[in-house]
């Protein structure tokens, strides 16, 4: 029986697992730090109506 070589696995890409950002989409796209933003505002508005209602 002949002895099988102990190959390295593939790197990542080659899985596709770090292509994701190469995908272009149809639709709305929203530059990530607006979404931070968009949070950060609605927690504080939130806590703020808490506070003083």
């Amino acid at each position: 029986m002949p002895e099988r070589k102990r190959e390295a696995p593939p790197p990542a890409t080659a899985a596709g697992l770090l292509r994701f950002f190469e995908d272009e989409t149809s639709g709305i796209q929203i530059d990530p730090i607006y979404i931070v933003i968009g949070t950060v505002a609605f927690i504080v508005v939130s806590m703020l109506i808490r506070f003083f209602l």
